[in-house]
């Protein structure tokens, strides 16, 4: 493929590793497990893979060098860093034997379930290194649940001797990794299955895992390209931007890019939901702010806004709660089908509760629609198609209206809209992320010549120099709760909220009114590659503080 000039002077980057992985491994392990809720329950599901102990890699005098075979599948969302986990994983099995090989099954789980790979080389390898994007082998989002996908994927297992599946996902990827492990073991198959931290939506994290792979270079994308239009902003002085952010379920992402751009305003959905706030009550909070500044000549700003912000309001997230429900077809599980928007549309309506047809009938015409028809692959309302920045800037807008005819409000309200998603999903990784993958996808091959499985691979203290950084692996069950999916009680990972009392949270909002007021704008740059430590090979804000390493 034809290289950029960043590419080829990335190529020849050496990803950094800890200390305890630069040679011979032993595995030490520490005591019984438990899952982090419904304990009974989640090892009733996983008999096989429940309790295992946390386990760290530590330098010893030889390890076991026997050739491994392994298949390694990318799913999900693509996520910054991706491709360094397949090269960490690739060095890291030839490390033991040459002999060794790594399989990449194409366009996500679907490649093990269908039988479409490729062999990895050393020529293809290198052309990845230090690049973002999946396209190494692409993605998918197949969801590996029934015995018939197991078995399928056995048969091309068992053709190329592969010992270990390690799979690169998020929350509900990994979920899938521990369902098939524990078949696999249950079975007695004798293939391992591994696990790897990937969202930028950083909602995969917990007291094991500091930080999913791809939220700092996701950051810091956005966290540019917000605080450019700052710089614009601040130099026009006309407009309000209304901002978006990637984070359906978690509002990271948002914390982390005011933390960094030190916006106007920043809404936290944890913190809406906490203190249960209408709808009304978010566009009060922010026509406030607009009416505060206009108040100094300041008829500008920023609003950074999380992606699932609607869905933490109370009363609409009861309401798609429901429609997830009446939608689900209980006999399969899958959505219902409907011949026309129309008797979809009125099949709801006749079969909500009257609390949540009155919420719903309060929204926009449009809103309204999208939440009644636009549905994902699994039944799911579309949060990230409803266009909230222009929702709540339309309602702002009115509000500003009535307050300006009761002499309440002085200024001018004009505004510009902006949604960063895909932007930040596939940049090349900062110095952070390339480190922290390859060491992921390194150090996952330790924990299968190790015999683990059921296990997540990870790296911690991070905000520490990469020497430092501490390698092993967490049963995934640990990490496990049952919750209500698509009308079922369900074995999942528990998703990592903002937390209300943590660091950064409690950082953001000492400085947020000073910020609301005040034009106090950071314009952070682009992701640099070289120059001083402090300046390249930082972590977020958000490790930095939740480490208390400011």
């Amino acid at each position: 493929m034809e290289k950029s000039a960043l590419q080829k002077a990335r190529a020849a980057y050496q990803p950094k590793l800890p200390k305890a992985l630069q040679g011979p491994v032993k595995a030490v392990e520490g005591k019984p497990t438990q899952s982090v809720g419904n304990q009974e329950e989640i090892k009733k599901l996983f008999p096989n893979t429940y309790g295992m102990p946390v386990v760290e890699f530590q330098p010893a005098e030889s390890e076991n060098t026997q050739p491994i075979n392994v298949g390694i599948i990318l799913s999900g969302g693509q996520a910054p860093g991706g491709h360094n986990v397949v090269c960490g994983l690739y060095d890291g099995v030839k490390s033991l034997n040459k002999s060794s090989k790594l399989y990449g099954f194409l366009m996500g789980p679907g490649g093990l379930v269908d039988h479409k790979y490729l062999e990895f080389t050393d020529e293809y390898i290198d052309e990845y290194r230090n690049t973002g994007g999946f396209d190494i082998i692409g993605s998918g989002r197949t969801k590996l649940e029934k015995v018939e996908q197991f078995e399928s994927g056995l048969q091309i297992i068992r053709k190329l001797g592969i010992n270990a599946i390690v799979i690169i996902g998020g929350d509900d990827s990994n979920t899938n990794a521990c369902v098939l492990a524990e078949y696999y073991a249950a079975q007695k198959y004798g293939v391992q299955v591994i696990g790897c931290p990937k969202t930028i939506d950083g909602d995969l994290k917990n007291e094991q895992i500091e930080t999913s792979f791809g939220f700092d270079t996701a950051c810091k994308t956005y966290s540019e390209l917000i605080g450019n239009i700052q710089r614009d902003c601040n130099s026009a002085r006309k407009y309000w931007h209304f901002i978006k952010v990637m984070g359906r379920s978690a509002s990271h992402i948002a914390l982390e890019c005011a933390l960094q751009c030190q916006p106007n305003i920043c809404l936290i959905s944890e913190e809406v939901e906490a203190k249960q706030m209408s709808l009304d009550d978010v566009v009060e909070y922010i026509a406030k702010a607009v009416a505060k500044r206009a108040e100094d000549g300041n008829n500008f700003g920023t609003v950074v806004i999380p992606e699932g912000l609607i869905e933490f309001i109370p009363a609409i997230k009861k309401l798609i709660a429901q429609l997830n429900e009446v939608l689900t077809d209980p006999a399969t599980g899958e959505p219902r089908q409907f011949a026309s928007a129309e008797e979809q549309i009125d099949f709801v309506l006749g079969n909500i509760t009257a609390e949540n047809k009155a919420v719903l009938e309060s929204l926009p015409a449009d809103v309204k629609r999208q939440l009644c028809l636009d549905r994902d692959p699994h039944g799911n309302v579309q949060v990230s198609l409803i266009e909230t920045e222009k929702l709540l800037s339309a309602m702002v807008g009115k509000k500003l209206a009535e307050w300006k005819k009761e002499g309440k409000y002085v200024g001018k309200f004009g505004t510009q809209h902006h949604f960063f998603g895909y932007e930040g999903r596939c940049a090349a990784p900062s110095n952070y992320d390339a480190d922290y993958c390859y060491s992921l996808g390194y150090n996952a091959s330790r924990l299968i010549s190790n015999g683990k499985t059921g296990y997540m691979s990870v790296i911690r203290n991070t905000t520490a120099p990469a020497a430092e950084w501490i390698a092993g692996g967490v049963p995934i069950t640990m990490m496990m709760n049952i919750e209500r999916r698509n009308g079922a009680n369900k074995p999942v990972i528990r998703k990592a909220l903002v937390e209300l009392d943590g660091a950064p949270f409690k950082y953001f909002a000492a400085h947020r009114d000073q910020w609301a007021r005040e034009t106090a704008y950071v314009y952070p740059g682009p992701i640099q590659y070289w120059g001083p430590s402090e300046v390249c090979d930082q972590c977020t804000k958000t490790l930095a503080l939740e480490q208390q390493k400011k």
